[in-house]
């Protein structure tokens, strides 16, 4: 991860590393060795005069922050975010842990006296079997990685469309000739055949040949999370049914009477049943975030993109990056990969090799 922002100097957008101190001109040739401390100072007098106003409190905090503290929290965020590591994957399973032992321990076992239906009940279970295995295969699947031994396979399974992907382009780190479709990828240090992005959650990239783990990995979460928080609200709902509160009343602090409104109402839950009023928060919050990302990634597997690609022609799109370029390199972006919806899933379930793709031409 990076901190990125737009400098007319420097021509387009650049990322800029907090750990590394390296920013590159992402669809450049050349890259600017810039660290923070110049950006933050204003050092670099190539592009410090057109960083936006946004930078200027961390430029206080580089200044508060004893150096000490600045180096120990870089090295951390590197190890964080540059470097594979469990961490996450660690925090998702102690995460999903938490969630199914106040689900089991509590909820499970009310709705059980409150007669719900057994099946309903066990739905999230299955859910989690699915989603356990899809995320082992996801975490452990090579995605695609490009080698000396299969570089030219990989150059043969997609035509370089001119735009995004240009045939002889070499990538800078591993030396070796970039096939269409494919990217660098600096926390795993190699470059992934139909690269989408790197999950820190399974502790992988995801390309080509474990994108279709990644997806029943990511609906059968949202599923989960969807599914713990409807039957948590059934049963609270059917709590507040039975004991009637809504139709009771309190009396506040100035002794006046009030009826019972929602407000109220989640409050006494809370103080009933804290644990599993968090729990809900935290679930009906994730559904929502996790439900809009379902809804990107089916769109781009729909259509056929990588989240890399869809990034890519957004930069192409705008018009402040498309007036940095010359006039002469002005090209209108069209997808050359998608052939379908129906063609484009199976390409996901089944990617294509080279004899299969000789095959259809």
């Amino acid at each position: 991860m990076g901190i990125m922002f737009t400098s007319e100097a420097c021509g387009g957008v650049i990322n800029v590393c907090p750990t590394l101190g390296n920013a590159q001109r992402e669809g450049a040739t050349d890259t600017f060795n810039i660290t923070l401390f110049e950006v933050f100072t204003g050092e670099n007098k190539h592009c410090a005069t057109q960083v936006t106003w946004c930078f200027h409190l961390p430029q206080v905090f580089s200044f508060i922050v004893p150096t000490r503290l600045q180096r120990a929290t870089q090295r951390v965020l590197h190890r964080l975010f540059h470097t594979r590591n469990g961490l996450f994957a660690g925090l998702h399973v102690a995460l999903e842990a938490a969630v199914y032992g106040e689900y089991t321990w509590e909820v499970f076992g009310y709705c059980q006296e409150l007669e719900f239906n057994t099946g309903f009940l066990l739905l999230p279970y299955l859910l989690l079997a699915v989603n356990t295995g899809a995320f082992v295969l996801c975490a452990l699947t090579n995605p695609g990685t490009i080698t000396e031994s299969n570089q030219e396979l990989y150059l043969r399974v997609y035509a370089h469309d001119g735009v995004m992907f240009r045939k002889g382009v070499m990538c800078c780190t591993c030396h070796m000739e970039k096939p269409a479709r494919s990217k660098h990828c600096s926390v795993c240090n190699c470059c992934v055949h139909r690269f989408d992005h790197h999950c820190v959650w399974v502790n992988n990239c995801i390309g080509a040949f474990n994108m279709r783990y990644f997806l029943i990995y990511l609906f059968t979460l949202t599923a989960m999370a969807a599914d713990i928080a409807i039957i948590t609200v059934a049963f609270l709902i059917q709590v507040v049914l039975l004991s009637n509160l809504m139709y009771g009343s309190y009396v506040d602090e100035q002794g006046q009477e009030h009826e019972v409104e929602i407000p109220f109402l989640i409050q006494h839950l809370f103080l009933i049943f804290p644990r599993i009023v968090f729990m809900l928060g935290f679930v009906i919050v994730l559904s929502l975030v996790l439900g809009a990302y379902c809804c990107f990634t089916l769109y781009l597997a729909l259509t056929n993109q990588t989240s890399n690609e869809w990034y890519k022609w957004r930069r192409y799109e705008c018009p402040h990056c498309r007036a940095q370029q010359p006039h002469d390199k002005h090209t209108a972006y069209r997808n050359a990969y998608s052939r379908g919806v129906w063609i484009n899933i199976k390409e996901i379930i089944k990617p294509p090799t080279v004899s299969e793709r000789k095959k259809k031409t």
